[in-house]
């Protein structure tokens, strides 16, 4: 048998479907989205996974900023607290007192 007529037999056995030429662009078309454009499905998979950490992100700074302004109205509203947070924090101390730091082995 000839390699003409192996390829007529193979197309003969075919679904009517599969003869017609659409099948075959639009099977084209399709792999070609999927794997070969600019917006592929792996692209798309990426930007969704990447979207997630972004949102995700955003809520936890959203969180800390709520966190920070309820801290700073605290401090603003009451004077002994934002003395006792400047002298922990920053070392801050009154003019006639002096501060020792007592470091560990670790701290250094």
């Amino acid at each position: 048998m000839t390699q003409i007529n192996k390829i007529h037999q193979l197309f003969t056995t075919l679904p009517p479907i599969m003869k017609k030429p659409v099948v075959y662009i639009l099977l084209a078309f399709i792999v070609w989205m999927v794997f070969f454009d600019s917006n592929d499905l792996i692209s798309q998979f990426q930007i969704k996974r990447t979207l997630k950490q972004l949102q995700a992100e955003k809520e936890y700074y959203i969180r800390e900023t709520e966190k920070n302004q309820k801290e700073i109205d605290r401090l603003m509203n009451n004077p002994a607290e934002l003395e006792e947070y400047a002298r922990s924090r920053y070392l801050m101390k009154r003019d006639n007192e002096d501060i020792y730091l007592i470091l560990n082995k670790e701290d250094l």
